[in-house]
Order: structure tokens, then C-alpha cells, then sequence
């Protein structure tokens, strides 16, 4: 691996407290909830110790992220946000329940599409309104066994005719099927929210980590006039792991639907040093950023062969963005929660496909931001669950 990245050496690892590393017994090597292995990028240390160094922990300001966010954007993503429609938040869920609170009605209709991120369920239920699903259509029998997904636009569209559904909240890149979608699918989504007069919040906090041959497509970045009243929301969280310093950023569409964000700031206040962290990310962190990259884009092949030679049965479609593997299990006769079974059997913890919603039953998502050394290690895990 790349030297800034460390060495995910397992003995390091487990002197963390983070959740990651306390949630199971030390026998069990943890490849779950989306946390990284790798050392953290300098810069950020840098940030974060500079401020502790002049005793600086008061309420964060938005200083210079909206600059630094908007040039990473522009930089990576092809998109130059106005700077001053971009506001922290403490997280993308936070941001997007109040953004939800604000202009929906209790009891209204959300329509998500599993298998998608477990907080999109039980966050929305918290909130009292009510799941609609338009689920991804779901290509079963490719070569590799592995389940291929996509949006289905004709279920979107018919699920958000009726009348006591608000508002639609897309996953951009989808978490946990690893999809970056067009232009073309996002122009799509804009076309059908625009005739439906839906509400759309994009959640694209896996954006900085689309892998070598797909290309991201911020979501406000197209030429519809649905954009004015969208809201983003990303974060340097993912990316560059750092969701404990807890700082998320909203992105409006214009300085209209922007007071949605003003006018809530004592809801979304970010932490300070989270703040500071994100921007020496987007601005600092870019070297450290590739070279994870880099690694991820090993990692997903190496995955491809080690599920071959260990589990063949499992399917297996590499991911275009981030670091989480979406495995088909179906085929080993685990049961609709396969992860339980790797985690009593072989000690190594996965995230339960179940929670991603009904579509996920027989799966399991994988983290595979780590060494190579200790990603071999987790496969063998699962392996020694099954004989």
C-alpha cells in the first residue's frame, strides 16, 4: 500500500475506540460499519491538532468551506458550486430529516430505493412519515453470479403519481450496490420529479469516491429546471474518514430553497473541528485522496479473486464508487441473513443484507477499506463459516 495510508496493522487497529473496533469481542475482525482502516490524511491531523493547539473547540463557523468545497468541486467532480450556497451540517441524515421535516407532512409518503442505506429507513420512520419503495431492478445471472442493478424509471414514476407521496430521496452513488448513474438516468429522475411536482433530495456523500472507470454526476450540476429547488448533501466523512469529527455539507440549488438551510442553522450546526477538517480535506487532503484510490481499486479486483478461489458461490459485481462490496449469498443456503452466520461461524463481521430492506435478504455488504493482507483474511473468515 501506499505509505500515507499506513498499514492497517490489526494490533494498531484495535487500540481505537471508535464503533467499528468496540462493537464485537477482539475475536472478531470487524468488516462492517463504514470505517475505513487506513491512517488518517496529514493535513487533517494537522487541522484538527492546530486548533486544539490555540484551545479552539467553540461552535463552528462555515468559514472557508463553501471556497474549499466548491473548488474540490470543480477540480474532481466537474461541477463549480456558488460558495455561498453551500452550508455545513452535522451529518448528510441529519441535514436530510430536517430538509424532510421542513417540507413534507407528517404521515406524508418518501419514496427510497432498496437495497439502500439502513438509516433511510428507520430515520424516516423516526420522523413519522411513511416509506414508499421504488426498488432497484435487479439483473440476476450474470457471469460472475453477481446481481446487477439499475433504477427502475417506470416504477419511480408510478409510485410518485400518487397523491399522498412528497418527496424522493435518491442515493448518488447508491450505497450498497456500489452504482454511479448517468447523466442520461439523472435526467430522467429530474423529468419525472418535475411532472410529479416531487420534492428530490440527492444524498452524494460517496461522490469523492467513484473509482477509475465511472464519472460522477452531481446532481445540480445538470441543465434542468429542477435544480433551483433540489438540496445535495455530501461530506468529506466518507471519503477521507473522518465521520466522528462530524461535519456534513448541504448544497442548495438556489438562494431560494438556500433559507430552507439558513433559517435552520441552530438545528445543523456542525462540529468546529469538522469544519477545519473538511477543509483542509478538500483543499490539503486531494494526494491522500488518490492514493486511497488507488487502493480501493486493488481492493475491488483482489476481492474479485479471493471470492473465486474461497467462496465461488457468492456473487460479486465490483463496485463503480467507494470502499463497500454488496455480496449475493444466496447461493450458500445461509438463510435471508447470511452475515450472521460469517459472524458466528468465522468470527468476521459483515452488515446484515436484511437491513438494506427486503431486496437484501440472502446478502451481506462487505467494508473493504483495509489492507490487502487483512481483506484476504476476512474472505478466509467468511470461507471457514461455511465448511
Amino acid at each position: 500500500m501506499d505509505a500515507i495510508l499506513g498499514n492497517c496493522s490489526l494490533e494498531k487497529l484495535r487500540r481505537r475506540k471508535s464503533f467499528k473496533w468496540r462493537a464485537y469481542p477482539d475475536d472478531v475482525l470487524p468488516a462492517f460499519v463504514a470505517e475505513m482502516d487506513f491512517d488518517l490524511a496529514q493535513p487533517i491531523k494537522d487541522a484538527v491538532a492546530a486548533a486544539l493547539a490555540d484551545n479552539d473547540c467553540g461552535y463552528a463557523h462555515k468559514g472557508e468551506l463553501g471556497a474549499a468545497f466548491a473548488a474540490f468541486a470543480t477540480a474532481r467532480l466537474g461541477w463549480s458550486p456558488d460558495p455561498e450556497l453551500v452550508f455545513p451540517v452535522p451529518d448528510v441524515m441529519t441535514g436530510i430529516a430536517e430538509i424532510l421535516m421542513a417540507l413534507t407532512s407528517p404521515g406524508a409518503g418518501v419514496v427510497i430505493n432498496p437495497p439502500v442505506y439502513p438509516p433511510f429507513f428507520f430515520r424516516l420512520s423516526l420522523m413519522g412519515r411513511r416509506l414508499i419503495e421504488a426498488p432497484l431492478r435487479r439483473t440476476d445471472g450474470a457471469a460472475d453470479g453477481g446481481s446487477r442493478y439499475d433504477l427502475d424509471l417506470e416504477v419511480l414514476d408510478d409510485v410518485l403519481s400518487a397523491e399522498d407521496v412528497s418527496a424522493y430521496l435518491l442515493c448518488s452513488p447508491h450505497n450498497p450496490v456500489g452504482r454511479v448513474w448517468s447523466r442520461d438516468q439523472l435526467m430522467a429522475v429530474a423529468d419525472i420529479c418535475a411532472r410529479r411536482d416531487t420534492l428530490l433530495i440527492v444524498d452524494e456523500i460517496h461522490a469523492p469516491l467513484v473509482l477509475p472507470g465511472a464519472r460522477h454526476v452531481p446532481f445540480l450540476s445538470l441543465d434542468h429546471e429542477l435544480t433551483e429547488r433540489v438540496v445535495i448533501f455530501t461530506s468529506a466523512s466518507k471519503g477521507w474518514n473522518i465521520p466522528g469529527l462530524k461535519c456534513g455539507v448541504a448544497v442548495a440549488g438556489s438562494t431560494a430553497t438556500a433559507t430552507i438551510l439558513q433559517d435552520r442553522w441552530d438545528a445543523l450546526l456542525a462540529s468546529h473541528l469538522g469544519v477545519l477538517a473538511a477543509v483542509a480535506a478538500f483543499t490539503s487532503g486531494r494526494p491522500w485522496l488518490d492514493a486511497m484510490l488507488a487502493q480501493l481499486d486493488e481492493n475491488r479486483e483482489l476481492l474479485t479473486r479471493l471470492l473465486g478461489k474461497h467462496l465461488p458461490a457468492v456473487g460479486y459485481v465490483p463496485p463503480e464508487a467507494s470502499f463497500l462490496a454488496w455480496l449475493d449469498c444466496r447461493r450458500l443456503g445461509l438463510g435471508d441473513d447470511p452475515a450472521a452466520a460469517f459472524l458466528e461461524r468465522g468470527r468476521v463481521a459483515l452488515s446484515p443484507g436484511p437491513d438494506f430492506g427486503e431486496q437484501g435478504r440472502g446478502y451481506a455488504r462487505l467494508n473493504m477499506g483495509t489492507s490487502p493482507d487483512l481483506l484476504a483474511e476476512i474472505v478466509q473468515r467468511m470461507a471457514a463459516a461455511t465448511g
